[in-house]
């Protein structure tokens, strides 16, 4: 089973985001990964799904959310022709005398510290999901207390954009 990640182009209302998943769980497909947001221009969002399946599994999902009358289009971000990245949010148990070991990681991994309290450090980072995974494996013995991920986004590389396809 291969990943596969389509982005979806649509209409900004109500309800949109409840008749994709719908309409995905509903034909027995799981989604792995699930973000969406506005564009550029707020009548539009996107629209970003991860799912495990064969080519025959994003046809057919492609051809039922297309049916959808809020659906402008549909696209397939292929991984040699796209860029993806996640948000993490990873709080780390942090004892005094290991805070700077913690931060050594953070700086190698380019991640931010946005807060810091007496037993815990928060960590912001961002970057495609083994980095965040290698992140994670690397804090475990520190003690991960909570980890908050948005879900895989992703773009197409160059001048091509959803609108235009």
């Amino acid at each position: 089973m291969e990943r596969h990640i389509i982005s979806i182009y649509v209409e900004n209302q109500a309800g949109v985001l409840s008749r994709i998943a719908g309409l995905i769980s509903r034909r027995g497909y799981n989604i792995d990964s699930l973000s969406v947001g506005e564009t550029e221009d707020p009548r539009f969002s996107r629209v970003t799904v991860v799912i495990h399946g064969d080519s025959y599994v994003v046809e057919q999902i492609s051809k039922q959310v297309g049916k959808l009358f809020d659906v402008v289009n549909i696209k397939e971000l292929k991984p040699d022709e796209s860029i993806y990245r996640e948000l993490a949010l990873i709080k780390v148990k942090a004892e005094p005398q290991r805070r700077a070991e913690i931060v050594a990681i953070v700086d190698i991994f380019r991640a931010n510290i946005i807060d810091v309290s007496a037993s815990t450090i928060t960590i912001e980072m961002t970057g495609d999901q083994t980095k965040i995974n290698a992140f994670c494996e690397l804090m475990s013995p520190f003690g991960i207390t909570e980890i908050a991920r948005t879900g895989l986004t992703g773009l197409q590389r160059g001048k091509d954009n959803i609108r235009d396809t």
